[in-house]
């Protein structure tokens, strides 16, 4: 039975992919800050068949003493996917706040990188795959996406990049890159503003957490002489914006 490590497991996406790993036979590690949301999960699925790890992925501390604590079984990761990760805040770059750039780069970038490389080389060892979550974001600039937009081009390239390093071990790399998913991404990012979620996502028949979930799925199934190399993925509703132009 293989193993998988998925990150950002409490809601969303990462909720949604425990979910879908589990119903596929994988036994999956799941980690989040909300304690309860992870044990809910972890009751309803077995915990024969999850784990839930509560922590803050920027604590590397936290995170290495949790991943120490495993029950054996669940130790030897065949996957890693990286989609813990937010956004904060939708000024323009001029007016944002420095704290919330801050937040979105150790989280999104510094944590993910950090525990990538802590697991690469039993990755190496068991030839597995890493997924990583980066965004739309990280090809086409939207106002107010600056810091969130740069670390999930980061995201892409530093896969990319992976795969270069890893040419010949048979570790098989993705960066999956949606557009718009109807999570609790917004709430987040407007620190709980429910009219701003609905108005955003609102008649739009966004992408779900599902259909992510089954995407990620789909790569971390396919047979190991294939590559994703990256896959964006939107809604039929959502295209490419077009240019701004600031007129006198």
């Amino acid at each position: 039975m293989r193993t998988a490590l998925i990150t950002g497991g409490t809601s969303g996406i990462g909720e949604a992919a425990v979910r879908a790993f589990v119903a596929a036979g994988w036994r999956v590690v799941t980690t989040g800050r909300r304690k309860e949301r992870l044990d809910a999960l972890v009751a309803e699925l077995g915990a024969d068949k999850a784990q839930g790890l509560a922590f803050d992925v920027r604590d590397e501390a936290a995170r290495d003493a949790a991943l120490d604590a495993l029950p054996a079984d669940f130790r030897q990761f065949d996957l890693l996917i990286n989609n813990a990760g937010l956004a904060l805040g939708t000024a323009p770059a001029q007016s944002a706040s420095l704290d919330q750039w801050k937040t979105m780069i150790d989280t999104n970038v510094t944590a993910l990188v950090s525990l990538t490389r802590k697991l690469l080389p039993a990755l190496v060892e068991r030839k597995g795959a890493i997924i990583n979550l980066s965004s739309v974001a990280a090809t086409y600039p939207y106002t107010g996406g600056n810091v969130y937009g740069g670390t999930k081009a980061f995201v892409r390239q530093f896969s990319l990049g992976l795969r270069s390093d890893l040419s010949g071990t048979g570790v098989r790399v993705t960066s999956i890159e949606p557009g718009m998913v109807e999570t609790e991404f917004t709430l987040v990012r407007t620190e709980g503003n429910q009219e701003a979620s609905d108005k955003l996502y609102g008649g739009a028949n966004p992408m779900t957490g599902e259909d992510i979930a089954n995407t990620l799925l789909w790569v971390a199934e396919l047979p190991p002489h294939l590559n994703i190399n990256t896959l964006e993925l939107m809604p039929v509703s959502q295209s490419f914006a077009g240019f701004q132009v600031a007129r006198n």
